[in-house]
């Protein structure tokens, strides 16, 4: 729904801020009423952080061969940073700064995985990472006070220490206020009315998706966080999909990744490169499956960011 959400933020962007803060979250979760999700729900995932990341100011030796290192990478050339990248058999496809923020930052693990074993510096990451795309119903031209319903809650588990999607979790939505699918939304997404006829109702796949969080030990045993492709996910469609189900805004989504401005930040590149399709373009990618799936966008998002995990981003929430 890459192309689709980029119009409904487009529009938003017009008459109503689209991208909530956590507030304006918090806010709108109080509107639902007193029927709540499922009991015990997972945790927010919480951003650990070491003594040694906290305290920092940088002035460890191990920065400045680090920001050597980078000196010397800024000089290379894309042939001699194609021929590094294969001698330390890391990836060799991608832009040009694409490859030079893989050869930084390959070097920079190093040097601090040295550094944490001598007792310096050293960095931590989340055990895994959630991905969600979901489909919501929609008009080819939606008018400003359209009801987005959810349709399809699909989630694509990435485990952060082996770089691996490690499991997937997918459900068709059946909708409320507006049961009946657009020909535009169907030919789109490819989710036929059938599909959604035969679905359950939003709080029921909720409670679900609740279950196989807590399966996996996420927010207890395991740190994780959500991420989306976009602020709209969580902070428009989730959100309008609660006040229509009468149900308060899950604990769970209330903090995620933006991997458009987490992608953004790390290779230095403008909003207009951060759809979807560019993103995967741009890191020598190519997209798999059919395109506004919920389920593919999930695992072509979730490739996208553990390629960024094996280039040494960080994939921070905020």
């Amino acid at each position: 729904m890459d192309e689709h959400k980029e119009n409904i933020h487009a529009e938003e962007d017009v008459n109503v801020k689209m991208s909530a803060t956590r507030e304006e979250e918090e806010e709108k979760a109080k509107s639902c009423s007193s029927r709540i999700c499922p009991e015990a729900e997972p945790a927010a995932p919480q951003v650990s952080v070491s003594p040694s990341q906290s305290n920092s100011d940088f002035s460890h030796p191990v920065y400045k061969e680090i920001s050597l290192a980078n000196g010397h990478i800024n000089r290379m050339s894309m042939d001699q940073l194609r021929v590094k990248l294969a001698e330390l058999k890391l990836d060799t496809r991608g832009v040009k700064d694409v490859m030079k923020k893989r050869l930084k930052n390959h070097y920079k693990r190093q040097k601090l995985l040295q550094s944490a074993a001598e007792g310096g510096p050293t960095d931590t990451y989340y055990d895994y990472i959630c991905v969600v795309d979901f489909e919501a119903t929609c008009e080819e031209d939606n008018p400003s006070d359209f009801l987005h319903e959810i349709i399809e809650f699909p989630m694509v588990l990435i485990n952060t220490h082996t770089l691996e999607i490690v499991d997937t979790f997918q459900e068709y939505v059946k909708p409320e206020s507006n049961p009946t699918l657009s020909d535009f939304c169907v030919k789109l997404t490819g989710i036929t009315q059938k599909m959604v006829d035969d679905a359950d109702l939003f709080p029921d796949v909720l409670r679900r998706v609740v279950a196989w969080l807590q399966e996996r030990e996420l927010g207890t045993k395991y740190k994780y966080a959500m991420l989306t492709d976009g602020a709209w996910d969580m902070s428009k469609f989730l959100n309008i999909q609660c006040r229509i189900s009468d149900i308060k805004y899950p604990p769970f989504a209330k903090k995620w990744i933006n991997i458009r401005k987490s992608y953004g930040n790390f290779y230095k590149v403008p909003r207009t490169q951060t759809r979807l399709s560019t993103m995967l373009e741009k890191l020598g990618l190519t997209y798999e499956g059919r395109p506004h799936s919920g389920l593919d966008d999930s695992r072509n998002i979730a490739r996208i960011a553990v390629r960024m995990l094996q280039d040494g981003c960080q994939l921070r929430q905020g």
